[in-house]
């Protein structure tokens, strides 16, 4: 490998050479680097910023295996903009490191297997396995500014295909650390595929991108400077094995495992799913909970044109399919209808890409998630207007409940449907529910219904209504696979004026299509709560758990909006539990969450930069009865959700009076120094 030293008195040294012409071009450049508000160098000084160019882009130019196995790579390093990097740190800041590996996909199969590889012997069960690794021992040679080639150690057998598909991966990491410009965007890596013979590829590895795991991913990174789907195949194949722990490494299988975390079959009945990596570090991941559903194979396998092989779900396997259902037995037939299963060859003879009805066992029928069968005729809501919602009279709701179709569906037949009543959404204080089953309904499916609550006298400003319920349905009624479902609708929620002032709807904070961009469809409660108008409604600054949590278990927590969601997705950074109580006292533990992005992307939830301070004005302070302190201003509430320690909890404290509020715009706000997009940027 090539060996890196620190960047500090070499470069330093370089630097005098190179400032009065670098500088002088780089100021004057009229495409320097723009940076966005996420990221550090945005915040830096203008001048360190135009010399240094934050930022690495690595990219593979060309690659070659010759008669003697001796493998090839020529490469690129540069910043954003395209400006040569030197690896060294010398004429260019930062030293960079470089790793590659190099693989094939052998005729007939579908993986890679890999060239670069190194065999790892367990301390603990004193067990060897091969393991597909990167090339160690490989030399660098500069061949213009920026350009270099990397000739392997590691050789090709004398007997390889040249007309198989081959792969080169690189992955480098550019250290800017002594600037404080050490950023998420000094990391890169390319893959280069092709056949050494010269001619056209036409057998690749194309089954899940990047962009897709970066829904949640925030970004896709493993063993710190791997970013990249196309990348992790090369390694992640089916010859890679832990031997500390015997699991497969291989990437469907792994990520398969992952992402079940706590539904595998083997976690639920003890058995934890760890796998040991680098210097023997332990990865636990029986605490995992996929938030999309493991069953929504199209979220990873996303069927987007230009995927090769977006459809490989469809082709099932036992390492693929034995990787979630890791209770069946291929070799004795346990949990496979004691079938055993010898081989993959027949899999698909009973496990079609798609039967005729659901919950059979083609690929699409058993993965079924019930909720979104394709046989619900669905509910749809709408307001269509409310009157008498003046203060001091009880509000008369106009409204229909319908299928798909248009249908009207007769009230009789919804398991539940509820109107909640909330104001003022300045920042909600009250909200009732009631029944609306008791709803007066026309033949044309128009109903309207009168609260028994009446909107208090001394009420301002704009209030909300909005609309929850399902019908339970039976689906392959009659067949031993029938089962019941909600059939939930999608909440509406109106907003009228109770003193004839304008009609002004809760602010927006969040987006349900960000939250969707991991959660897939997010739905609680039963599936009765799916819109963030309604969500808010009930998750207000006075909320807390005290109806639902036991009495031994008092004080009750706040399950205010943003102190819940920043508390839940904080999950096993907590520095203190956050325990909520629900609906019969069933208790939810929310201290083993693993948010897989990353926390300081506020941008990832939040829209219009609604997490920036100041906040508007009027905002109610947050009832905290188990925080650091209660109650907790609407600012405080939302920054202490996240930074749990008791310095950050005495820090807010300090800067907040009882008379005036709370200082944290006066550090945290606009363009201060430690404005909250600053102290978070990446």
């Amino acid at each position: 490998m090539h060996l890196l030293t620190s960047a500090g008195s070499r470069f330093r040294m370089a630097i005098a050479l190179v400032a009065v012409i670098g500088a002088a071009v780089l100021l004057s450049s009229p495409d320097r680097p723009v940076y966005t508000a996420d990221q550090k160098a945005f915040y830096a000084d203008p001048n360190l910023v135009n010399f240094v160019r934050p930022g690495l882009v690595l990219k593979i130019l060309s690659a070659s295996i010759e008669s003697d196995g001796t493998i090839k790579a020529r490469f690129r390093v540069t910043d954003p903009r395209g400006l040569p990097l030197d690896l060294d740190g010398v004429t260019t800041p930062g030293p960079i490191s470089v790793r590659l590996t190099a693989a094939y996909i052998p005729k007939g199969k579908s993986q890679y297997v890999a060239y670069t590889t190194r065999v790892q012997t367990s301390p603990i069960t004193r067990v060897s396995a091969e393991q597909a690794y990167f090339d160690v021992g490989g030399t660098f040679s500069k061949v213009a500014e920026g350009e270099y080639i990397y000739t392997f150690r590691t050789r090709a057998p004398a007997n390889f295909d040249r007309t198989a598909t081959h792969a080169i991966g690189a992955w480098a990491a550019r250290n800017l650390a002594e600037f404080n410009l050490d950023s998420i965007i000094n990391y890169d890596d390319d893959v280069y595929v092709w056949v050494p013979d010269g001619s056209r590829v036409t057998v690749v590895r194309d089954v899940i991108r990047t962009e897709t795991c970066n829904k949640c991913h925030d970004p896709l990174s493993a063993h710190d400077n791997r970013r990249s789907m196309e990348l992790c195949v090369l390694c992640h194949t089916p010859q890679t094995i832990d031997p500390d722990t015997g699991e497969s490494m291989d990437m469907p299988v792994l990520t398969h495992r992952i992402h079940m975390g706590s539904q595998l079959p083997s976690v639920r009945a003890g058995r934890p799913f760890r796998v040991v990596g680098f210097q023997q570090r332990v990865f636990d991941y029986s605490s995992v909970v996929f938030p999309a559903d493991p069953r929504n194979c199209t979220f990873c396998h996303e069927q987007k044109p230009g995927v090769a092989q977006a459809s490989a779900f469809l082709r099932p396997s036992r390492a693929a399919c034995g990787s979630c259902h890791d209770n069946v037995n291929f070799m004795t037939g346990e949990n496979h209808a004691n079938l055993p299963q010898l081989s993959d060859n027949m899999c698909g003879t009973c496990h079609v890409p798609q039967g005729e009805l659901e919950f059979d066992l083609s690929v699409l029928g058993a993965h079924t998630i019930p909720r979104f069968s394709r046989d619900l005729p669905g509910v749809v809501f709408d307001i269509l207007r409310v009157t008498d919602g003046s203060a001091g009279r009880r509000p008369t709701v106009t409204f229909t409940v319908k299928e798909r179709s248009g249908k009207p569906i007769p009230l009789s037949e919804m398991s539940r449907l509820a109107l909640v009543l909330a104001g003022p959404t300045s920042d909600y204080t009250t909200y009732v529910s009631e029944d609306a089953l008791r709803s007066s309904c026309g033949a044309d499916g128009v109903c309207t219904y009168t609260f028994s609550y009446t909107i208090p006298a001394g009420a301002r400003g704009t209030y909300a209504i909005g609309i929850e319920g399902y019908r339970t349905l039976y689906l392959l009624a009659g067949t031993r696979r029938q089962r019941s479902v909600r059939d939930a609708g999608v909440n509406k929620v109106v907003y009228f004026s109770v003193d004839g002032s304008p009609v002004a709807p809760r602010r927006e904070v969040v987006s349900l299509a960000k939250c969707n961009q991991c959660h897939s469809s997010l739905s609680l409660h039963g599936d009765n709560r799916n819109r963030i108008e309604q969500c808010v409604i009930c998750h207000n600054p006075v909320t807390t758990d005290r109806g639902a949590r036991p009495a031994a278990e008092l004080p009750p927590e706040s399950i205010d909006m943003r102190f819940m969601i920043h508390r839940i997705h904080l999950g096993e950074r907590n520095e203190y539990p956050y325990v909520v109580y629900g609906r019969g006292a069933v208790r939810y533990d929310y201290t083993h969450v693993r948010y897989p992005g990353d926390l300081r992307n506020c941008d990832a939830c939040h829209v219009n930069g609604s997490q920036n301070l100041p906040l508007r004005a009027g905002l109610l302070s947050v009832t905290t009865p188990r925080g650091r302190f209660d109650p907790m201003g609407p600012a405080t509430a939302a920054c202490l959700s996240c930074h749990t320690s008791v310095a950050a909890a005495a820090h807010a404290l300090t800067n907040t009076s009882d008379k005036l509020g709370e200082a944290c715009a006066a550090c945290h706000g606009g363009n201060s120094e430690f404005s909250v997009q600053r102290v978070h940027a990446r």
